[in-house]
C-alpha cells in the first residue's frame, strides 16, 4: 500500500471542497483503519471576533461565520475519498474502516506558519530541553520569526518568551471557553 498515493487523492478530494490535508495515518490492529484529517484553507481577510472580542485567525472562521470544519465537511470528503479509493485500488485485501475529522479544538501545532496562523490563541508548548529555565509553556501565541515562536506568557510578572522551534518538542492549542 502507497500512503503516499492515498494522500494525493485525499488532497484532490479536499481540494474541490476547499479544504485541505493535515494529516493521514494508516494503523493495523484488529482491524485495517484509514484516519484522514482535513482542515479549513485560510482565506485571507477572513477574519471575525468570538464572543469575547478576540480576533480569530482566518483558518477558523467558515463561511456563515461558524468555524473549523463541519460534520458535513468531513462526511463529504469521506464519500467522495471512499470511491477514489475503491476504483483505484489504493488499499488491498478485504475491508478498511475509512475515518474523516477535523484537527480538533487541540490541534497538534506542527508547522512554523501555524503559530503565526493562531496568533492570539493559547497554546501549550513542551521543549527537549530547559529554556529560559523551563521546559513546559502555557500562554498566547504572539507570532512567529526568526526560527522562534513567540509566547505571550501569564502570571505575576507577565513576559514574553522565544521558543527556538528546533527545541520544541510537543505544541498543542488550548481549549477555551
Amino acid at each position: 500500500m502507497d500512503l503516499e498515493k492515498i494522500r494525493e487523492a485525499a488532497e484532490r478530494v479536499a481540494r474541490s471542497e476547499g479544504l485541505e490535508i493535515y494529516d493521514v495515518q494508516w494503523k493495523v490492529g484488529k482491524q485495517r483503519f484509514l484516519r484522514v484529517i482535513i482542515d479549513r484553507v485560510p482565506k485571507a481577510g477572513a477574519a471575525m471576533t468570538d464572543g469575547a472580542g478576540l480576533v480569530l485567525a482566518p483558518a477558523e472562521v467558515r463561511e456563515g461565520g461558524q468555524l473549523g470544519v463541519s460534520h458535513a465537511d468531513c462526511q463529504r470528503v469521506s464519500q467522495q475519498l471512499s470511491v477514489i479509493l475503491d476504483v483505484e485500488e489504493l488499499i488491498p485485501g478485504p475491508g478498511y474502516i475509512l475515518e474523516v475529522s477535523s484537527p480538533g479544538m487541540d490541534r497538534a501545532l506542527r508547522m512554523p506558519g501555524e503559530y503565526e496562523r493562531f496568533r492570539g490563541r493559547m497554546a501549550k508548548i513542551s521543549t527537549s530541553e530547559p529554556v529560559e529555565d523551563g521546559k513546559y509553556f502555557e500562554g498566547r501565541l504572539a507570532g512567529f520569526a526568526d526560527g522562534k515562536v513567540r509566547l505571550e506568557l501569564q502570571g505575576k510578572v507577565a513576559r514574553t518568551v522565544e521558543l527556538p522551534l528546533e527545541k520544541i518538542r510537543k505544541a498543542n492549542l488550548m481549549v477555551e471557553f
